[in-house]
């Protein structure tokens, strides 16, 4: 690992889905697994392309019962590139392909700062080991300039001989989605009605249309021999694959270099008059490899410089390559898509593509540095909202109801049974009950609005789903004259083991403390917007969303007034929860090794995780992730309790140990509560975060996809928490509390018209360079002292025993 890239050594069967999403190739439109390119046979790889919003629904049987699913659909296969030497004299010796006899050395690099992949490989090109050697060098790329072009360049040297190197490049659609065995025995075949063909001599298309959601998809290549015109491919067409056969004479010690430019169109894009005509007309327009990679290289330069992190050592390089895997998903080209935010990003098959509330980790970061992928992300909650209305009317409630898994149209795509690999057995699935996913998105539009200044959207369609999720808590709310308290009843909180008390055959828990307290924020936001709209326009809301003038009431009353039950001196995570028995934490360790999954392990046995105070990933702690102190002190108060330092504390001390951080977005808040809390203990915490899918931690999980929200949670915990920066009151607050092990850093953001406002961390000082511009000084908060940096300067902050020492405005160079 050197900087800016990530290097694999050697062939390693094991590792090989592993590494094929490590190094996915993207742009935010679409995404292309790191797989070998010879061999496309399963078990050990799992080639993958997918597109951004891509999904096809199907129904399978399960247990007897039939179960549909939606899918972020696997579309052909453009990769397959295959090659075999005649050496003269001889005959055409076996196709070559990593993991065969004929391997001698193997590699690949992922360049983080150009995008590319370069994969190299060495084989015994007759059967002496000892003697010809053909040396194969691929250098890949998705480009991030041209968001439907994608090209790879593949060099063969002829080491110690002379002869032919036979080359057959292809497209094939006879691909299906395998990538997860515990989907096994799933419906997986989504694409139908396959059509080949060819252009002019170097090109071939093929295309074909999802089963049910009917999307036509087209993908064009050309293949090309530099310094060879004079090669004609021979083409083979096939229903599903369309394929070129190139014979290249080569001397010895000669290098020869075949081009393979491929073009993505389906018929979700706009200003296209098909996706065929377009694909092959796109290739027929590129330019040569050498030229695209260079303005590949361009456009991620511009995306970097938006992006700027820079942290030292190992920490940084893991960093650097989590930026890179979410710049990839949602790009600047995602701001014109209809996508949310796919939870195993565009890089595999797990959770289906779908979008969870992944986006709650996501756009913090994306706020402020690219916050029109903010603005389109919310804008597919807001196109879905329609659903979600109807997703709460069938429930018996007003307002918004979002999933807890969304895909294509907005219902709710959580499965109604899961299977445990464990013991083999399908559960059911109630996961549908995280109402608190719409919690979520009214903070995410809150945030959003607060970092961008943004005041059109906020006003426009975020007020609308703002206000219609208010209106669900409201009406969800119901009053307990027995605790002179509202209460919410029948949910699942974030921990997700529990979803039911112990032995009961009604699925969902009561008063879940944190749904209940993101629900009274929501009331109160709600609140405060609606006295900020214009007249007109809140009167336009409540007429459109047939409002009772007394709703508002309802909302500071509830807001004001929701249950949070507390035992032992801590606040529980749900009602009930002080009545469950406690595990026995060392057995199951000393057992298991590895109790990640640990209602897996339980149920195995015959029992229940519901039965135990034992949580999957942080339930109670997440609020100290959402909210600063001052901010969640003052939630609390507002509801009616006191909530300190030391209560704070309390709650860490209490759940930390009961937690068995099956989600890797846990460890990731863990380590953010632990920042300010312990200190001491929270580097722990964030080095787990930063590698659970470099290591794969989890065990096999990051083969299925990267998981997201965590690698964007990583680049948040160094840019919010470890500055303690806050967008809010028309200004950037901060409270620096960097850990020993990243006490040194640099984090560049775009905060309202300011694109490039630099901070600086160095131990016990802090720099903030705001740039040149016509724009109002940007106004700094810092230890209860206020500063405004006008544009073209800079202030250096001295940070000693919790004072700030005088500091003066210097203009920049």
């Amino acid at each position: 690992m050197r900087a800016g890239t990530w290097t694999y050594e050697g062939f390693d069967p094991e590792q090989e889905r592993l590494r094929e999403a490590l190094c996915t190739l993207g742009n935010g439109y679409f995404a292309t697994r790191g797989s070998a390119s010879e061999i496309s046979a399963p078990p050990w790889h799992s080639p993958g392309t997918y597109a951004a919003g891509c999904y096809n629904r199907l129904t399978s049987t399960v247990e007897g019962r039939q179960v549909e699913n939606e899918d972020m659909v696997n579309l052909p296969n453009w990769l397959p590139l295959r090659y075999r030497v005649r050496v003269e004299g001889a005959r055409p010796g076996p196709w070559l392909a990593p993991g065969g006899p004929e391997l001698i050395k193997y590699g690949q690099t992922l360049d983080l700062r150009h995008g590319t992949l370069t994969r190299g490989s060495v084989y015994t090109a007759a059967e002496d080991p000892a003697g010809p050697r053909l040396r194969v060098e691929e250098c890949r790329l998705v480009h991030m300039g041209e968001p439907h072009l994608a090209a790879q360049r593949t060099s063969f040297t002829a080491e110690g001989w002379a002869g032919e190197v036979e080359i057959e490049t292809a497209v094939d659609g006879d691909v299906r989605n395998a990538g997860v065995d515990r989907y096994a025995d799933l419906a997986d075949q989504h694409l139908t009605r396959w059509r080949t063909g060819s252009e002019e001599r170097d090109t071939v298309w093929l295309c074909c249309r999802t089963l049910n959601s009917d999307i036509l998809i087209a993908l064009a290549s050309r293949t090309r021999v530099a310094g060879h015109r004079d090669i004609t491919p021979r083409t083979r067409l096939a229903d599903r694959r369309a394929a070129q056969t190139l014979t290249i004479p080569v001397g010895r010690g000669e290098t020869v270099v075949v081009d393979k430019t491929v073009a993505l169109y389906t018929s979700r894009d706009p200003a296209i008059s098909g996706p065929l005509p377009t694909a092959v007309e796109a290739v027929r327009r590129a330019p040569g490899f050498p030229r695209l990679l260079a303005s590949h290289h361009h456009a991620w330069e511009r995306i970097w410089r938006r992006a700027a992190l820079d942290v030292p050592g190992k920490a940084g390089s893991i960093l650097r390559l989590h930026l890179f895997h979410v710049l990839q998903t949602l790009s600047p080209h995602t701001a014109g898509l209809d996508v949310g935010v796919p939870a195993r990003g565009l890089h595999g098959e797990a959770y289906r593509g779908h979008v969870f509330w992944d986006e709650l980790f996501v756009l913090p970061y994306l706020n402020l540095h690219f916050p029109e992928v903010s603005r389109a992300l919310l804008g597919y909650r807001h196109r879905r909202l329609p659903a979600a209305c109807r997703a709460a009317a069938e429930a018996g409630r007003v307002g918004a109801m979002y999933p807890w898994q969304s895909g294509s149209d907005g219902r709710e795509e959580s499965p109604e049974l899961h299977l445990n690999p464990r013991s083999g057995r399908w559960l059911p699935d109630h996961s549908r009950l995280q109402h608190h996913v719409g919690s979520a998105v009214a903070y995410n539009v809150w945030r959003y609005a607060e970092a961008s200044g943004d005041t059109e959207f906020l006003h426009g369609k975020g007020a609308e789903m703002l206000i219609q999720i208010a209106r669900f808590w409201a009406d969800a709310a119901v009053w307990d004259p027995s605790l002179d308290r509202y209460r919410l009843r029948g949910v699942v909180g974030p921990d997700e083991y529990h979803d039911g008390y112990p032995d009961s055959t009604t699925p969902g828990l009561d008063d879940n403390a944190y749904t209940n307290v993101t629900a009274a924020w929501v009331l109160t936001r709600a609140l405060e917007l609606g006295r900020a709209l214009p007249r007109t326009r809140r009167q336009e809301l409540f007429e459109r969303f047939g409002m009772d003038p007394g709703e508002p009431d309802r909302w500071d009353d509830i807001a004001h007034r929701l249950h949070v039950p507390y035992h032992e001196g801590v606040v529980s995570q749900f009602e009930g929860y002080a009545d469950l028995a406690e595990l026995d934490w060392e057995r199951y360790r000393g057992r298991y090794g590895d109790i990640r999954r640990l209602d897996r392990i339980l149920e195995a046995e015959g029992d229940s995780v519901n039965r135990y105070k034992a949580s999957k990933q942080a339930d109670v702690l997440m609020l100290g992730y959402l909210f600063s102190p001052q901010e969640l002190a003052g939630l609390f108060r507002q509801l009616g309790h006191r909530f300190d330092d030391e209560s704070w504390r309390a709650a860490i001390d209490y759940y930390l140990p009961r937690t068995s951080h099956g989600s890797t977005l846990s460890a990731l808040v863990s380590a953010w509560v632990l920042a300010r809390a312990r200190r001491d203990e929270a580097w722990a915490y964030a080095e787990e975060a930063l590698i659970g899918d470099v290591a794969d931690i989890q065990g096999g999980t990051t083969g299925e996809g990267i998981h997201l929200g965590a690698m964007a949670g990583t680049l948040d915990f160094v840019q919010r928490c470890l500055t303690g920066l806050e967008t809010r009151a028309d200004g950037l607050w901060l409270d620096p509390a960097p850990l020993p092990q990243l006490s040194k850093f640099r984090v560049g953001i775009r905060y309202r018209n300011h694109w490039d406002v630099d901070l600086r961390i160095r131990a016990h000082r802090v720099r903030i360079a705001v740039p040149e511009s016509e724009e109002d000084p940007v106004r700094l908060v810092l230890d209860g002292k206020e500063w405004a940096v006008p544009p073209g300067t800079d202030r250096l902050l001295d940070l000693a025993r919790g004072k700030v020492s005088p500091a003066r405005a210097r203009r920049r160079r």
